[in-house]
């Protein structure tokens, strides 16, 4: 019998109506600028509610269309908010489900990196995080068949989470994607101050990005120092904060998609 995750935040963070879901997923897609030319290695992107971060998110997801037969393993990596962990906590689920059905989790790629000391199985870590679920609707929507090897990560320095990508990196069929906001609850002004220093660090590849500057900076770390060492191009898509899409411009939380792209072989 499987063993599921039931989604968590559906209703709240996006649409738990499937049919609505569909619509609203496909609609921020579609007003996305076209795809890329070359097929993206990794993304990092915002796990915000839609209505927040929504359009950002599909500006990453959109540069997929042209691999959605391709890419068949998606590694997924986010921050934890409710409950900590060190290291890096997988789900003991063999599915992830969704309102738009379910996709199973990867166990041939979980098996890759199961002896690792910093990586450990834990339902509870997993139970109610929304910065891996909230990304799954948009990727069911993108691509066809594929499985996902979803990984909460706590405290851990980017050599671990590194050496978790290397083990997993393959090849056209793998994607990465790193789950992260920005800053938090800063003024509008001083937020994108904040966020475009951010910004401009990550496009410099360094991979000392505070937690206060990007939720999502330990995955985030490990990725540019994976990145960097691989020789991947990286590019800004978009940048933007709540105040720009549905909050108040004097506690915004800061949003940024971005693409990493392997080097010619």
């Amino acid at each position: 019998m499987a063993h599921v995750r039931p989604p968590a935040v559906a209703g709240m963070f996006y649409p738990g109506n499937p049919a609505v879901l569909q619509r609203d997923v496909d609609a921020l897609l579609a007003a996305a600028p076209a795809a890329a030319a070359r097929q993206p290695k990794a993304l990092i992107v915002p796990h915000a509610g839609y209505i927040y971060s929504g359009s950002t998110a599909a500006r990453a997801y959109a540069l997929l269309a042209p691999w959605r037969e391709t890419i068949t393993r998606v590694i997924l990596l986010g921050p934890t908010h409710r409950v900590a962990v060190n290291g890096l906590a997988l789900t003991e689920a063999d599915t992830l489900a969704t309102p738009l059905g379910a996709v199973a989790v990867d166990s041939e790629a979980v098996a890759k990196i199961a002896d690792l000391p910093y990586v450990v199985a834990s339902d509870r870590v997993h139970a109610q995080e929304h910065s891996l679920e909230v990304h799954l609707p948009f990727l069911q929507r993108v691509l066809a068949a594929f499985r996902v090897v979803p990984l909460a990560v706590g405290h851990a320095p980017p050599e671990a989470v590194a050496t978790v990508l290397e083990r997993l990196w393959g090849g056209p069929e793998t994607l990465i994607v790193i789950s992260s906001d920005l800053s938090h609850f800063l003024p509008y002004a001083a937020a994108s101050a904040v966020d475009a220093d951010t910004c401009q660090r990550i496009v410099q590849f360094d991979s000392h990005i505070r937690p206060d500057e990007a939720c999502g900076a330990y995955p985030v770390n490990g990725l540019l120092l994976a990145a960097r060492r691989r020789g991947l191009a990286v590019r800004l898509l978009h940048r933007c904060n709540s105040g720009d899409t549905a909050g108040d411009k004097q506690r915004v939380v800061g949003y940024a998609a971005f693409a990493f792209e392997e080097p010619d072989a």
